[in-house]
């Protein structure tokens, strides 16, 4: 086991973005940082601080998701029922589950980090979801999926150019669901290392032990068995973080209103800053920059998401899912984000300071530790980080293998026995990304940001252009992709170049390049031409349209 000590690079036990013992905010207020930059808890900065009642509160949540998985395990027929639920799942438990799997782990504590050390800049780029994301979700992409009666949205790149970029679209999805569920899984375990202590065995064995329940877990009931563990895990990170509000707020001397008018004077609430530069984190170009090529393409032409947007019976159920996520999501992320605040407002009336830790995700789990010291809220956390992460890591095996099924090996149906093994495989190949993942990026936001930019970047480039221009065709696509792939090379060379820009120089070129060869090559096929978000044929070609029957 000493050589599972290379998993755990030297950079991600130090003190993140904090060279000294001062924060400097975006308004330029300097904000102490009390204490060493080791933690709190040892040379790793944990923070052991879980007793038996914590332990039960863990033990009851999975009692619970275990039998629900046992009870849906058994309703898996077909290969339809275990990668689109049958098409027969309601807007009520999709819509939560769109919530829990794109919530992960490291969004848990990456908010209220946010509102504790910066400002409500991220919540600018998530409110862009319900103000942005759903309207094109709802009138663009999803009537034009449905209508197209797709079980893989890679099969969309087959229908409107060829289907070797539906192969190519696969593969694209691949490297970017394992390295999202690959980060996310580390970034998970890295903070339940914050509030129990793990060495570095244990950390090895907590992560390969989370993957293997993940892995149990997608096998057992398909699609719709993890849709409906993704209802229990949403409501259990809605009860969480209210809990963890409500006790936060208690501890601040003047309550709410103290937590407002501190948050203030520190300019916590802005959401943007408008003099920041097209470099500048918390800018109005850093906000729409994450929203369009990080969150869109993740809404839009992810598997994992799309997959759940197939398998209702109808626009009713639909449009009742994505306003119900839009409106859960949105409460979520300003609960999180006024805990974070609250907990800033309490430290500076305590200490005048922040606390030093080994990372500024550890402040959520320290303050539980050792500032609320409630019986069992410790363990309401940690379910809520399992909740977070199971949620998104069931959903995302599973949608890699429904891809693997359709799109690579282009079948259309297959034993659900073959469908688990399968599984099982994936999970597997997860938790190997998993070790991998702190190679990535210093933090989540680096890890996720430069994976979804690098792939889902070229995908919704090649998606938009099949979508609004009609004269795109195969080699147009074909050169769009290498211009895009060039952009992203170009963003890798050149350090000066943010990493939340790369989604857009693999996007832009991708689309422009794409638009341009097009006029060399032969125009598309009437068939290809269906592609078109505008073009809707009176007549359904044989077996799709189903959102559009009446």
């Amino acid at each position: 086991m000493k050589g599972m000590a290379r998993f755990i690079p030297k950079r991600f036990t130090k003190s993140s973005g904090q060279p000294g013992n001062e924060h400097r905010e975006n308004n330029g207020l300097p904000i102490q940082i009390r204490g060493n930059a080791d933690g709190i808890g040892g040379k790793r900065g944990t923070m052991t601080g879980i007793g038996l009642t914590d332990w039960a509160v863990v033990a009851v949540y999975v009692s619970l998701t275990a039998a629900l998985a046992w009870a849906t395990s058994r309703r898996q027929k077909s290969a339809d029922d275990y990668f689109t639920g049958g098409h027969a799942m309601n807007g009520f438990a999709v819509g939560l589950s769109i919530f829990a799997a794109a919530f992960s782990a490291a969004a848990f504590v990456m908010l209220p980090r946010e509102g504790a050390y910066r400002n409500w800049g991220l919540l600018s780029v998530l409110l862009l979801i319900p103000l942005f994301i759903t309207p094109l979700l709802w009138f663009v992409f999803v009537p034009l999926y449905s209508r197209l009666g797709l079980r893989s949205v890679y099969e969309y790149l087959s229908i409107r150019f060829h289907p070797r970029l539906r192969r190519l679209g696969a593969l694209l999805f691949f490297g970017y669901a394992f390295g999202w569920l690959g980060s996310m899984l580390y970034t998970l375990v890295l903070i339940l290392d914050a509030v129990v202590g793990l060495s570095q065995p244990q950390f090895v064995f907590t992560l390969a032990g989370i993957g293997v329940v993940a892995i149990l877990y997608a096998c057992s009931g398909g699609l719709k068995g993890i849709i409906w563990l993704d209802v229990l895990q949403a409501l259990t990170l809605g009860g969480c973080v209210i809990v963890i509000l409500v006790l936060a707020i208690s501890r601040v001397d003047g309550g709410l209103m103290a937590v407002i008018e501190t948050g203030r004077a520190h300019a916590k609430f802005n959401l943007a800053d408008l003099s920041a530069g097209w470099k500048g984190q918390t800018s109005v170009w850093w906000v729409l920059a994450l929203a369009l090529f990080v969150y869109l393409p993740g809404y839009t032409t992810s598997q994992v998401t799309v997959q759940r947007y197939l398998s209702m019976s109808g626009p009713k159920e639909l449009h009742r899912a994505l306003t119900l996520n839009a409106v859960v999501a949105t409460v979520v992320y300003f609960l999180f984000m006024l805990t974070g605040t609250s907990m800033f407002v309490y430290y500076m009336q305590k200490t005048g300071a922040l606390p030093a830790l080994a990372s500024q995700d550890q402040i959520l789990p320290h303050f539980i530790v050792h500032d609320l010291r409630v019986p069992g809220i410790a363990g309401m956390t940690c379910a809520g980080l399992l909740a977070a992460a199971l949620s998104t890591l069931e959903g995302g095996i599973n949608s890699i293998a429904s891809v693997l099924t359709y799109d690579l090996l282009d079948r259309r149906e297959t034993s659900v026995r073959a469908n688990r093994v399968m599984t099982c495989l994936i999970g597997v190949g997860v938790i190997g990304a998993a070790l991998l993942a702190p190679y990535i990026g210093k933090n989540f936001i680096d890890q996720i940001t430069a994976v979804a930019s690098t792939f889902l970047g070229l995908l919704l480039g090649v998606y938009v252009l099949g979508m609004a221009f009609s004269r795109a065709n195969t080699g147009g696509a074909v050169c769009g992709l290498l211009a895009g792939a060039a952009g992203i090379v170009l963003v890798l060379f050149h350090p000066a170049i943010p990493a939340w820009w790369s989604g857009a120089f693999a996007f832009v070129p991708t689309l422009l390049i794409g638009r341009l060869a097009s006029g060399v090559f032969p125009p598309p096929s009437v068939e290809q031409r269906r592609g078109l978000f505008y073009d809707k044929p009176s007549v359904p070609v044989s077996g799709v349209g189903r959102f559009n029957q009446p």
